[in-house]
C-alpha cells in the first residue's frame, strides 16, 4: 500500500525593513532556494525521508511585500488548518505576522525559538515592530502557551524583565546543557534565528555573536522532538556577508531536515 505524503509549503518572505543593523535579508529566500536545490546536497534528511517523494513540497514562491501590514494578509492567503508551513524570511520581524495569520487555524501552540538575541523588546529604536521585538508581540497575542528560548546570549535588564512578564523560558547559551532535559507535548511552532548559531558556522548573518549553537546541537534536538510541530522559519540570512555559501548551505541543511521531521 502507498503512503500518503504530507504537504509541506515554502514561503517565502522577502521584507528586511524591520533590520536594526544591516540589510540583506530580504534576499534570503531565494538564496535559500537556490543552495536547497544546486546539487551540492542530496533530498534526504538525516531521518530518512525523501524530500523528493516522501513529501509533497510546494514552493508557494515569495509573497509580495511593499509595506509590513502585507505580511499576514499575504500570508493569510496561503494557509489552511491541515497543511505544513516553512517560512523563509527575511529578518525576524516576519515572525510575528506569520504567527498571527497562523493562529486563525491554531488557536493554542507552543514555540520553540533558536536563537542569540531574545527579541522581547518591548520596542527598540522607536519601533514596536523591529526585529528585536516580535517575541513581545507574539506573547501578547494571547495564543502561545510556552515559548522556549535557547542559545540566547545577548540578555539586557530589559529583557529579563519581558522574559519575566511573559513567563518565557530561557536556555542562555551558557547553560546549554539544559537543553537535554527540554520536552514539548503539545502542538510547536519551531523559529530558527541563523544567527543563534556561532559565526563560525554562520558567518553570513548581520549580528555576529561568537559562542553559538553548533549545527549538530540544533540538529539533533529536533529529530528528538516527539510532538506535532504546525510550521516552522529560517530568518536572518544575509547573503550579503555570506562567506563561499556557508551560512546558506546551513539554511538548505535545516530546511531539509525540517522537512524530514514534519
Amino acid at each position: 500500500m502507498s503512503r500518503i505524503k504530507k504537504t509541506i509549503n515554502i514561503i517565502g518572505i522577502p521584507y528586511d525593513e524591520k533590520s536594526s543593523f544591516m540589510r540583506g535579508s530580504a534576499l534570503a529566500p531565494d538564496k535559500i532556494r537556490e543552495t536547497f536545490h544546486d546539487g551540492s546536497a542530496n533530498y534526504f534528511a538525516e531521518n530518512g525521508v525523501d524530500i523528493q517523494n516522501d513529501v509533497e513540497l510546494i514552493d508557494k514562491g515569495n509573497i509580495t511585500v511593499n509595506k509590513y501590514e502585507d505580511i499576514k494578509p499575504e500570508i493569510a492567503k496561503h494557509l489552511s488548518e491541515n497543511e505544513k508551513f516553512i517560512f523563509l524570511g527575511g529578518d525576524h520581524s516576519v515572525t510575528y505576522p506569520a504567527i498571527d495569520a497562523i493562529k486563525e487555524h491554531h488557536s493554542s501552540f507552543d514555540i520553540l525559538h533558536f536563537d542569540a538575541h531574545a527579541d522581547l523588546y518591548h520596542e527598540f529604536e522607536g519601533d514596536r515592530f523591529s526585529h528585536a521585538c516580535p517575541f513581545a508581540r507574539i506573547m501578547e497575542l494571547g495564543v502561545v502557551n510556552r515559548l522556549v528560548q535557547v542559545g540566547i546570549r545577548t540578555m539586557t535588564k530589559h529583557l529579563r524583565e519581558q522574559a519575566d512578564k511573559f513567563n518565557v523560558e530561557v536556555i542562555e547559551m551558557k547553560d546549554i546543557q539544559l537543553i537535554s532535559e527540554l520536552k514539548f507535548s503539545d502542538k510547536l511552532y519551531i523559529s530558527i534565528d541563523l544567527d543563534g548559531f556561532d559565526p563560525a558556522y554562520a558567518p553570513g548573518v548581520s549580528h555576529h555573536e561568537p559562542g553559538g549553537l553548533t549545527p549538530r546541537q540544533v540538529i539533533n534536538f529536533l529529530h528528538k522532538l516527539d510532538c506535532e510541530i504546525i510550521g516552522a522559519d529560517i530568518v536572518e540570512l544575509n547573503p550579503i556577508r555570506d562567506q563561499s555559501n556557508i551560512t546558506a548551505a546551513l539554511a538548505a541543511k535545516l530546511l531539509r531536515e525540517l522537512c524530514g521531521i514534519l
